[in-house]
């Protein structure tokens, strides 16, 4: 008997709890009660700071960085307010000087929930915080790329570029004067491909630690970053020799030292499997008379990436085993005079320097050289300086070495 008596007591207990929790929700939806509604640690957020920045001026610090709030609304409001979406500002465009500021911060509903009939108390009572205000410093500082990770092995990470190269750091002198770089961070394990995006830019200080600190801004939060990661190979350099003055490549009176011999490239294998040298360019070795050094740019497919970083070669070209002879030639003439001029020559004897194996040049004679200057970009009147074309009817054993001009009077 006592124990059906106390499992009714337990009952009745329960019942009225769920009594008294249906009237209360009751209450809640129903009637929805209007009620002041605390929330807590509300950030503090400042407006026109752009004014400020504008004055040359900086907001340093806050005396704090939330607050509280109340807010009268109903339940049914009270559910969507937090203090993520209720903000608590500051305005400093008042501010005109450096120095400690008391300002209102003054709460706001936000505007993407339902806040009807949601106010704040009139006898609330009116918060203040003080703002410190520095003098706004600006640096210009490069940013770097960082790779945290690795690239895959047999591969090679090129070198990284990043737009824009340069950013400004902006803020209070002490703050400013923390930063030592500005990075951009790629994080990868086995990278094994190139890589083109945009990443956050992080400012370090001098231990290399990231600077969170508000008071110290980037003009741009990110950056456009390209690395070229592929297989590596090294290639060599070469040049092509056009023949000249009796010398070429062929009758070993040539030799060619090209310094770097070889770079480094990183690609894609299916680049790298076709290329098995990269050219410099031409020589002409009618214009090498000795020993002659030409400094000539090294030049890739913009798919490729120069993994050295040298992009010019030394190329030192030496023609031996020849012997030269001069002539004086009077067969000059000139071809192509533009109406209404009419060319008279200066020049009629000119000095050539032929090359070649000495059994050969004895046989030359200066009969067999001609010098032809093409008049057809001649403008205007007088005695002018051209550049001369000189011919020899000879073997192509020997050949003529330099670069000649001869004096003409242009009259009209």
């Amino acid at each position: 008997m006592m124990e059906r008596l106390k499992e009714s007591r337990w009952l009745y207990i329960l019942v009225s709890v769920l009594i008294a929790v249906a009237f209360w929700l009751y209450i809640r939806n129903v009637q929805n009660t209007a009620s002041d509604y605390t929330i807590y640690n509300v950030p503090v957020q400042i407006t026109n700071s752009r004014v400020l920045n504008e004055r040359g001026l900086t907001v340093a610090s806050l005396s704090q960085d939330t607050v509280n709030v109340t807010v009268n609304a109903p339940w049914s409001v009270q559910r969507n307010l937090n203090r993520n979406n209720i903000v608590a500002t500051v305005d400093v465009s008042t501010i005109t000087e450096a120095g400690s500021y008391e300002l209102a911060c003054t709460p706001r509903l936000p505007t993407n929930v339902d806040t009807t009939d949601a106010y704040f108390p009139a006898n609330q009572e009116t918060q203040t915080i003080t703002v410190t205000v520095d003098t706004l410093t600006t640096e210009t500082m490069n940013v770097e790329v960082r790779l945290e990770g690795n690239v895959a092995d047999g591969y090679q990470a090129g070198t990284p570029v990043a737009d824009p190269e340069t950013v400004t750091v902006s803020g209070t002198p002490d703050a400013v004067a923390r930063v030592r770089r500005v990075v951009a961070v790629l994080q990868a394990e086995n990278l094994d491909q190139s890589f083109a995006g945009s990443l956050p830019l992080v400012m370090l200080d001098a231990d290399g630690n990231e600077i969170t600190d508000t008071n110290v801004t980037l003009s741009q939060d990110t950056a456009y970053v390209t690395m070229t990661v592929g297989v590596v190979k090294e290639v060599d350099l070469t040049v092509n020799l056009i023949p000249g003055g009796g010398a070429s490549a062929d009758n070993g009176t040539v030799t060619v030292n090209i310094q770097p011999k070889t770079i480094t490239v990183v690609g894609t294998q299916e680049e790298l499997s076709a290329l098995t040298e990269i050219s410099l360019g031409s020589i002409d070795l009618s214009q090498v008379i000795g020993t002659s050094t030409i400094t000539m740019p090294i030049e890739l497919s913009p798919t490729l990436e120069n993994a050295d970083g040298v992009t010019e070669a030394q190329v030192t070209v030496t023609v031996s085993g020849l012997e030269t002879r001069s002539f004086d030639v009077t067969n000059i003439s000139v071809i192509n005079v533009p109406d209404p001029y009419g060319a008279d020559l200066v020049t009629t004897t000119r000095t050539v320097v032929v090359r070649g194996s000495a059994s050969v040049l004895d046989q030359i004679d200066a009969s067999q050289l001609r010098i032809v200057a093409d008049l057809s970009d001649v403008a205007g009147t007088g005695i002018r300086s051209v550049p001369a074309q000189v011919y020899l009817d000879a073997s192509d054993e020997v050949g003529v070495i330099g670069t000649y001009t001869i004096s003409v009077n242009i009259t009209q």
